[in-house]
């Protein structure tokens, strides 16, 4: 149990929950230091809220609607001016915790920072393929970061520099099993082909083939998921295919359309 003589740094850490009772405690517990915890629902229907409210009173409810509107929504509840960005499936570890901590005290002098991420699948931690160290932008100040907010999935940060990155990690739990990621991938190749939709892209059959071999190529050669086994061979392969199945959705939305 948190001290209460300690004060905490005065950060705002925004966690974006749907239907995540069985991993959102261990996320919480990971960030209890901070100042602040603000938690936005998508509607969840298990008890995530329940799970939230014990960390937090800050737990509000939002349906997702585009992924980059929804996360700026949630960033501007937070009271303080540094914000770390987290989602249900990752840890803040206590080498990161301290490495925050003591850039807050000292005084940051950039507008924000990258973390990198140990990206697991189930336990096993995937080194190579570019799934490490995979940092992204987490840390930032309030008014200085926005997503794009049109975008239906992988929304671009917009944030003006000096930008820094911190050393030490976060870990993210990215898929349970191989059906996770199985089910994420078809969740999110519908979200790009409806993207795809939306900006009438130009999209031909010889380039989608090519990128999805340069994405399985890429990924079990160039950046070396073979040493991974079995399970670099099979996110090699998922890499590969988001191309192949948006392009194939897409293909289908405007067969459907006329």
């Amino acid at each position: 149990m948190n001290n209460p003589t300690v004060q905490k740094p005065l950060l705002s850490v925004v966690v974006i929950t749907k239907n995540e009772e069985a991993r959102l405690r261990e996320c919480l517990e990971s960030v209890a230091w901070a100042d602040e915890i603000v938690v936005v629902d998508d509607d969840s229907s298990d008890r995530t809220a329940e799970i939230a409210r014990e960390f937090t009173d800050k737990v509000h409810r939002r349906s997702m609607d585009v992924e980059g509107k929804h996360r700026n929504f949630a960033y501007g509840l937070a009271k303080n001016e540094w914000v770390l960005s987290l989602d249900a499936d990752e840890r803040v570890t206590p080498e990161l915790r301290e490495e925050i901590t003591a850039l807050l005290a000292a005084g940051p002098d950039c507008n924000g920072y990258t973390i990198p991420r140990k990206n697991f699948v189930g336990k096993y931690w995937a080194r190579y393929g570019g799934m490490y160290p995979s940092a992204q932008l987490r840390l930032f100040r309030k008014d200085k970061f926005k997503y794009d907010e049109q975008a239906e999935v992988h929304p671009q940060a917009y944030m003006p520099d000096p930008r820094g990155a911190l050393r030490n990690d976060i870990l993210h739990y990215t898929y349970r099993d191989f059906s996770d990621a199985i089910a994420k991938l078809d969740r999110q190749t519908d979200l790009e082909a409806k993207k795809w939709f939306r900006e009438n892209r130009r999209v031909g059959i010889f380039s989608v083939l090519r990128k999805t071999v340069d994405r399985f190529f890429r990924a079990y050669f160039s950046k070396k998921g073979r040493k991974d086994g079995v399970v670099g061979l099979f996110l090699a392969v998922n890499a590969g295919m988001y191309q192949f199945l948006s392009y194939a959705k897409y293909w289908e939305m405007k067969r459907k359309a006329g």
